[in-house]
């Protein structure tokens, strides 16, 4: 039993497992943040290349 409660002890005491965690976390983060950047500003940009092909075809018809 004093065994064990020495690796519990142990256990708790490191910080590497936390702090992997931790990174972990945040990278997730930064990857939902970016895939939410880039759809954003996929969509814009897929509107605003529709209007200026809309406007050049317009353009060139008259």
């Amino acid at each position: 039993m004093r065994k064990f409660c020495e690796v519990v002890s142990r256990f708790i005491e490191r910080e590497d497992g936390p702090t992997a965690v931790e990174y972990a976390v945040m990278l997730a983060l930064i990857i939902v943040v970016c895939l939410g950047a880039i759809t954003t500003l996929g969509q814009n940009a897929n509107g605003t290349f529709n209007n200026v092909a809309l406007n050049t075809a317009v353009t060139s018809s008259s």
